[in-house]
């Protein structure tokens, strides 16, 4: 079923709005399409459209808030193993075609505080960031029902870009004015944007994308959400506010938990994709933390592989009644994996709908809710 944005909203906030939601947020993992093929699976279901998803269509609002660095792609090695790049920020990259979709940055602009002064212009704030024609193209399909989605750096992800995952972890002890330097200068880009924005089109969500945990954990403990963070997410969400904005929406697989109290106080009001292998489990997160933040995602998607039984237990445990009536959105906790047969999704798709109460596959169509 397509929603519309108020019924979005109103339901990621927890008001029940007659129905619950059950979407499919990523997709299949690339290979399993060619795994699917061979099990008879047509096209419309390789590519989602056969299967009713529930979705909002979204409007990604024309503006920039990271790095314009000037530079382009440059393909520097292509084999049928691996592609070797230097991408826009000039880092040497590595994609190895049979098992990854992102490439491995294998080096990094910024090693110290003199590095990041160099390229701080990257993102500096200047008024190309937005296209007030395609903005104006955009007011008009928010008014039509689409949701508007403002996308802002991460606080994680963005300093991770540019360093590296393990300098960046040292750089909070070592060099910690660096770090705020860095997102103050996000946060003055971001908000100035924002208000040239909101001057044109409303802004119903705030979305950040981190990736900052595993199954251990995250890589930033409570102490550096609180220090790094808070700052620079609250000023970023209040001004996102002043311009509509209802919904303050993060991405980070792995294990979130542990800093979970502190990004609701940061204004994060939903989370996915809640990886329950990562050690998230989101009937008893919601035991604990109410009605403070939704959930998007959280069925374990491994369960799949498993076979129907498997399938059959998993959603017998999170459909769980204390996330029902608003404030869930149900689905995978992350891509299909490869091996789960084309009729155990079916089977999940198929028991999933029923428990939920909802009606029988129409065949709508999909759209990727990972925002």
């Amino acid at each position: 079923m397509v929603w519309d944005r108020e019924r979005y909203i109103a339901h990621s906030l927890f008001e029940y709005t007659g129905r619950e939601m059950f979407c499919e947020l990523f997709g299949p993992l690339f290979a399993l399409e060619d795994e699917w093929r061979a099990q008879g699976a047509s096209e419309k279901e390789i590519s989602m459209q056969a299967f009713d998803w529930d979705y909002v269509p979204t409007v990604r609002l024309s503006a920039n808030v990271g790095a314009i660095t000037g530079m382009g792609k440059k393909v520097v090695e292509d084999t049928p193993e691996y592609q070797i790049c230097i991408d826009y920020m000039g880092r040497r990259t590595k994609l190895c075609k049979k098992s990854a979709t992102l490439p491995l940055p294998l080096n990094y602009p910024v090693e110290t505080p003199d590095d990041w002064e160099k390229i701080k212009r990257w993102y500096a704030f200047n008024d190309k960031r937005i296209n007030k024609e395609k903005l104006l193209e955009q007011k008009k399909e928010i008014a039509g029902g689409k949701l508007s989605v403002f996308s802002m750096v991460g606080a994680f992800d963005q300093p991770r870009q540019l360093m590296g995952e393990e300098a960046l972890c040292v750089a909070c002890y070592e060099e910690p004015e660096m770090l705020h330097d860095m997102l103050d200068t996000f946060a003055d880009t971001a908000v100035k944007t924002i208000e040239m924005v909101g001057e044109i089109a409303p802004i119903d969500m705030l979305f950040v994308h981190e990736d900052m945990a595993g199954k251990s954990g995250p890589l930033f403990g409570p102490v550096q959400i609180r220090e790094f963070f808070k700052p620079y997410y609250t000023r970023v969400w209040e001004a996102a506010k002043a311009y509509g904005a209802k919904l303050f929406s993060q991405d980070s697989d792995g294990d979130i938990s542990p800093i979970l109290d502190e990004l609701i106080e940061c204004g994060l009001n939903c989370i996915h994709p809640m990886e329950p292998v990562g050690g998230n489990d989101m009937v008893e997160l919601r035991k604990k933390y109410g009605k403070k933040i939704c959930f998007k995602g959280g069925i374990d998607k491994h369960a799949l592989v498993k076979g129907k039984a498997a399938v059959k237990r998993e959603l017998e445990y999170r459909l769980d009644s204390c996330l029902m009536g608003g404030g869930t959105i149900f689905g995978l906790d992350h891509r299909i994996p490869n091996g789960v047969h084309i009729d155990t999704y079916k089977y999940y798709v198929n028991l999933g709908r029923e428990m939920l109460g909802l009606e029988p596959i129409s065949g709508e169509g999909w759209e990727r809710m990972a925002f």
